[in-house]
């Protein structure tokens, strides 16, 4: 027997190594099935959000082909590689690029005034501006162009003006026989939240093209569709439509790189805050212009931040905390004075209503600052008379909202007509 024993006391020691390396094997099988059943899915390349660019470049510009082309573009014409729609288009084959045109900020996006015309350095071409002596292209810039194309970063916001410079170049286009191609990009708000009251009709203006609302929920290629039709403007339109973007998306689930669209909207934060703050400046109120945050801070030299602050917090608006915040801008209205200010935290981006904020905060100004604060002047962008006399007469802002009910309800009957994604 002694034998078998010392044959079992040396078999114990290699078993019990086996046993172990085997249970090990075990137990990191099941800890990486754990951690891929858990783990969050990443974005491939096919699933990423491709632009109306990118679209065009992967169908070779195709529809592009044997046209002498004329682009309306700024800095934020780029494709998912980061080279921009001027060159994509100087350099495809069968294309002519023969003309440049630019709206507002330049077509560097840097210009904080008119911008006059000038010449791309590296393609020749002239560069028009649509924003200097001229809102929209002449008969001699559009001379020997047969198709316009516009890739330009919107905002989602009724009183940005590329938009409107997008539909005065299709009314032109129209008037010469031009094909008008969008080169369609996301709506960085999402596609699904209507929020404002609508455009008076006699109110049209350069920051307020045609009656929508402020938060329209459509992108860049379904408002030209919108405007080509509801205005009558009938120009060839042809939308080159985005991949892989849903209506629920805001910009941060696109895969893209955000580029300020403008010298001032420069975060994603900013640019859901900024149709509600807005409004607020040309009623005495820095948004911050000037300041390390535009957009995400407001105040004013006669104005108490954390009071204010407080009596915002007490209303508990959805997505929204307010803190006391002082600032001095170095530009802009109040450059060089220690603003009263408030900082505007966004904590539920989905449940902001900027909207309702704006109004918000307007009634409280109004109500305690009512020699400093003029909300009459909020008129030009909220573009609804009736809005400004209820918020004058004291209406509270939750019943003025509740007053646009029927007048967005229409509006999204008519907006589903042009929808491009789900």
């Amino acid at each position: 027997m002694e034998p078998i024993g010392r044959l079992n006391r040396s078999l114990r020691q290699p078993l019990l190594a086996l046993v172990c390396s085997f249970l090990a094997c075990v137990f990191a099988v099941s800890f990486a099935v754990a951690a891929q059943k858990h783990a969050k899915p990443k974005r491939s390349h096919v699933g990423r959000v491709q632009t109306g660019l990118d679209v065009l470049e992967s169908e070779k510009f195709a529809s592009l082909r044997g046209k002498h082309v004329g682009l309306i573009t700024n800095h934020t014409g780029v494709d998912f590689q980061g080279r921009s729609t001027m060159e994509a288009l100087a350099k495809a084959p069968g294309v002519q690029l023969v003309a440049l045109f630019s709206p507002e900020h330049g077509i560097a996006g840097h210009a904080l005034d008119r911008v006059s015309s000038s010449k791309d350095p590296s393609t020749g071409l002239p560069i028009y501006s649509l924003y200097g002596e001229q809102l929209r292209p002449t008969d001699d810039m559009l001379k020997d162009i047969d198709a316009l194309v516009f890739d330009v970063q919107d905002a989602g916001v009724r009183f940005y003006t590329y938009t409107t410079t997008m539909a005065y170049c299709m009314e032109e286009a129209a008037k010469h026989g031009i094909a008008f191609f969008v080169l369609d990009r996301p709506n960085p708000l999402n596609g699904d939240i209507l929020e404002g009251p609508m455009l008076d009709a006699d109110k049209t203006s350069f920051v307020a093209y045609f009656p929508i609302p402020v938060r329209y929920a459509l992108t860049i290629g379904e408002l030209a569709q919108f405007y080509n039709s509801e205005n009558h403007i009938n120009v060839d339109l042809r939308v080159i439509p985005m991949k892989n973007w849903h209506r629920n998306y805001f910009f941060e689930s696109t895969g893209s790189r955000w580029i300020p669209p403008s010298p001032n909207l420069r975060t994603l934060k900013g640019s859901i805050l900024y149709p509600g703050l807005e409004i607020l400046q040309s009623a005495g109120v820095s948004v911050g212009r000037g300041t390390e945050a535009p957009f995400e801070e407001f105040g004013a030299p006669w104005m108490d931040g954390g009071e204010v602050a407080a009596e915002l917090n007490a209303k508990n608006l959805p997505g929204l905390r307010f803190s006391d915040h002082p600032f001095i801008p170095v530009s802009g209205l109040y450059a060089g004075q220690r603003c009263g200010g408030v900082g505007v935290k966004v904590t539920d981006r989905a449940a902001v209503r900027s909207m309702r904020m704006g109004l918000e905060i307007a009634a409280l100004l109004q109500k305690k600052y009512p020699q400093q604060f003029d909300s009459s002047k909020i008129l030009q962008l909220i573009g609804n008379d009736q809005t400004v006399r209820d918020l004058q007469a004291g209406t509270a802002p939750e019943q003025i909202i509740r007053s646009w009910a029927g007048a967005l309800a229409a509006f999204d009957q008519v907006r589903r007509k042009y929808l491009l994604y789900p």
